[in-house]
């Protein structure tokens, strides 16, 4: 903007992330929901103030005061708890999406494919106010606006007086938009496409507003409402409990990780988005805004890396269904794999965009859908048998359903890896003989290897460890430059942050020297304040315009890299420093502003949550195991 001016959009890093596994939503400091998409998370959005001022929103807080005076997650789940210090008193505000017992006994659900659990989705949005001091006058705010602001809003009471509304569009009848029912024990108002409450509380009071959108009944007492937020807590806890996490400093930043990536986590497919949000821009005011609401299978096998450090490897089980779900066709067939699948398992994601919305901070094209869905990435392979052989292998046994889908994947591997690509960041210029990408495909024949030995298939596993030679070879003699370095493609000495996989990846050991100048030579060269960028947009032909942030991921990335080649100081106080980069919550955007420290790109960013998590296990383990020469690796 050519003048100083406050934005009315909040900074991404200072919303709070809510999940039952079915639904998200990400609500802004003064208290209001300004994105959820309901039923599922990349359904049209119902509150989208993220994207526009005027797309939808749903507040609950003081009237007129918007700053509070703390917010944070209750210990061990994703409840947030809001204080407001007003002139008059204090005020509590609780909110999370329900989670309760499961719920289908009588009837099948007619959306999970996977196993049932302890605990499921009750499809309910619940805030619970208390007037902790003083006097508060309480304000209700929701504006539903349906199909991302394309429909308008009918409200109309359903209860006996005051108590229950609901929120209808064009659509609501046949199923096609979800219908909203908001049921509270204040008095509703309803003017247009608001329905409203406000009322004053006294120490003590107590109040609840419930947003559903299914047949499962909402609170309608305070003590169910109580209730409700309390068995969700449990839920969460319990889930956490399972996790083993270190007894360190560092431990609420891992176990907050491991919440978001949970979170982005779909129960009824398995499937893991890449992020709760689209169009939130990588560069302030700019053109890069994609949408994240997909599973990516490269950052979900990534993602898995990062909860099966912990312990928490059920995921696991879940996204290899879902990806047994999705890599046959009608009959049967194994098919290869797409880079990116919608959480329901549908193959075909168009692009558009929407004009209508003023985007984030008035950063536009608006896009929904990926155009990204059917370029060819020659990573996906190996991501997804490096993170099958990492959780199959403590159980010496490959399961027989899943073995024709892994061959496909090594066939694919084979016939292509000698062609170019679009590479891991999904570039939209031309392909190029991405390094990266021949790295994952010899990834895909070694993996590949291991797990015909597993499975007792000595000849594919003598034929492909052939191959994987082949491919080793072929990288260190066309994707090095004079000095020793790995370069982003073949025959160009641009640099690329993927390379500080090679290690992790196993391509070769931490102490070879090509390594270690790779390393070093992306900190030095490739960073900006210390941050690591992808690669530099001046050398790559990436078919977009504009600059872009450091991508957090990447140097979360370097901080492992620095570890594996023996540089444990230089790598702690990298991480220190991301650390304190964290949003309040202890969440993380795609990339960070290190002038401004703002975060920026899609939020919360599972791809950086992953990579939290593999790095500080790095530098954990290696200070404690440096002394006696025992380091193991995060994964």
């Amino acid at each position: 903007m050519p003048f100083s001016a406050r934005s009315p959009f909040p900074p991404i890093d200072e919303y709070a992330f809510l999940s039952d596994c079915e639904t998200t939503c990400l609500i802004a400091p003064n208290g209001a929901v300004e994105w959820m998409c309901m039923p599922r998370p990349d359904s049209p959005s119902v509150f989208g103030a993220i994207l526009d001022r005027s797309a939808g929103h749903f507040r609950v807080g003081p009237y007129g005061q918007n700053v509070p005076a703390q917010r944070v997650y209750r210990p061990g789940g994703l409840i947030v708890e809001t204080t407001w210090q007003t002139e008059t008193g204090w005020l509590l505000v609780q909110d999370c999406l329900v989670m309760g017992r499961w719920h289908n006994t009588d009837k099948r659900s007619k959306t999970h494919r996977r196993q049932p659990t302890d605990w499921d989705a009750e499809h309910v949005l619940l805030r619970i106010v208390k007037c902790v001091s003083g006097t508060v006058e309480v304000e209700v705010t929701c504006e539903p606006a349906f199909d991302y602001h394309r429909r308008p809003t009918k409200w109309e009471y359903t209860g006996e007086v005051y108590e229950e509304a609901t929120a209808t569009c064009e659509g609501s009848a046949d199923g096609s938009q979800p219908t909203l029912k908001l049921t509270t024990n204040m008095r509703l108002g309803l003017e247009g496409p608001d329905a409203n409450a406000r009322t004053r509380m006294v120490e003590g009071d107590e109040a609840f507003v419930a947003l559903s959108w299914s047949p499962l009944p909402a609170p309608q007492t305070q003590e169910e409402a109580d209730q409700k937020m309390w068995q969700t807590s449990e839920c969460w806890r319990q889930w956490l409990t399972i996790g083993k996490f270190p007894d360190h400093p560092w431990r609420g930043y891992l176990q907050q990780s491991a919440l978001a990536l949970k979170g982005l986590t779909y129960a009824p497919t398995g499937a893991l988005m890449a992020a709760a949000t689209t169009s939130l821009p990588e560069t302030p005011g700019g053109v890069r805004n994609w949408d994240y609401r997909y599973a990516w299978v490269r950052d979900s096998t990534f993602a898995l890396w990062g909860l099966h450090t912990l312990g928490l490897d059920r995921e696991a089980n879940n996204f290899f269904h879902f990806l047994s779900d999705v890599a046959v066709d009608e009959a049967g067939t194994p098919q290869t794999l797409q880079v990116m699948y919608s959480v329901g398992g549908e193959k075909t994601l168009t692009e558009f965009e929407l004009p209508h919305l003023s985007g984030y901070d008035y950063a536009r094209p608006v896009r929904i859908g990926n155009g990204a869905f059917d370029q060819r990435q020659h990573d996906v392979w190996g991501a997804m048998l490096d993170s099958v052989y990492l959780h199959v292998r403590s159980r010496e046994h490959v399961p027989e359903a899943l073995w024709p889908i892994l061959k496909k994947q090594v066939e694919e591997a084979i016939e292509n890896w000698k062609l170019p690509d679009r590479g891991i960041w999904e570039v939209r210029g031309e392909p190029q003989h991405f390094t990266s990408s021949k790295v994952f495909c010899w990834v895909a024949l070694d993996r590949g290897t291991k797990l015909a030995i597993l499975h007792g298939e000595k000849e594919h596993a003598i034929r492909w460890k052939k191959i994987a030679d082949e491919i080793h070879a072929d990288i260190c003699a066309n994707g090095i430059d004079e000095r020793g370095v790995f370069t982003q493609r073949y025959g160009a000495p641009a640099l690329d942050a993927s390379a500080l996989m090679m290690p992790l990846l196993r391509f070769l050991p931490a102490d070879d020297p090509r390594i270690k100048a790779t390393v070093l030579a992306i900190a030095d060269e490739l960073t900006v304040d210390g941050l690591v960028l992808r690669y530099k947009v001046e050398e790559t032909d990436d078919g977009l315009e504009g600059e872009e942030g450091t991508f957090t991921i990447c140097s979360f990335w370097l901080v492992s890299a620095l570890v594996e080649i023996g540089e444990l100081r230089r790598a702690k106080q990298l991480c220190e420093r991301l650390l304190a980069f964290a949003s309040p919550l202890k969440l993380y955007a795609e990339e960070i502003d290190t002038r401004t420290g703002r975060h920026l790109g899609n939020f919360p960013q599972a791809f950086t949550h992953l990579a939290l998590i593999n790095a500080v296990v790095h530098v954990i383990r290696a200070e404690q195991d440096h002394a006696a020469g025992e380091f193991q690796p995060a994964h």
